[in-house]
């Protein structure tokens, strides 16, 4: 009775890994990057994100100190990196048309912040990207100390002190 029961699990497995298979050469699930992804995939790529995070993003406090000159040069390479993408203090108004050809939709972070995020979180986010999305990994091209900069900048960007602000201010995209 078990060994019929533990079969018939492992056939359905097998019939369902064949099927998904088929309807991966058929083409019939989209590839490109106009069409929004569905909800198997965002879930699946969701939990994924999540759950690397939980294992792999640094534990604790950012090691960059919150002082003018750290925020300011955070502020400088996301100028330099990060806001063709996610836009400026403008927020949804700067969106640039290569952020409006990914799918999915990079946040505009000056309008949907990650300042609930961790410093570490935004830390793993830089410098490992993320999969399924347009970020990509900055780790080839910035070292941890900018990557901390950056996450400094991004956890506080909604309350810089006035130098800070006033640099954030003046970021085009």
């Amino acid at each position: 009775m078990f060994k019929c029961f533990v079969s018939g699990i492992v056939l359905t497995l097998v019939i369902a890994a064949i099927g998904g298979y088929f309807v991966l050469q058929a083409g019939l699930i989209p590839a490109n990057a106009d069409v929004k992804p569905g909800p198997i995939e965002t879930w699946a790529a969701k939990l994924a994100l999540h759950a690397a995070m939980d294992r792999e993003a640094p534990k604790g406090p950012s090691p960059v100190a919150m002082t003018d000159a750290n925020l300011i040069e955070g502020i400088k390479l996301y100028s330099q990196h990060c806001a063709i993408c996610h836009g400026t203090a403008d927020g949804e108004k700067s969106t640039s048309p290569l952020a409006k050809g990914l799918n999915p939709s990079p946040p505009q972070l000056a309008s949907e912040g990650v300042e609930d995020d961790s410093e570490s979180e935004s830390f793993w986010k830089i410098k490992h990207g993320i999969r399924w999305t347009g970020m990509p990994a900055w780790k080839e091209a910035l070292n941890d100390d900018q990557i901390w900069k950056l996450a400094t900048f991004l956890k506080h960007m909604d309350k810089l002190p006035a130098a800070a602000q006033d640099v954030w201010q003046k970021v085009k995209n």
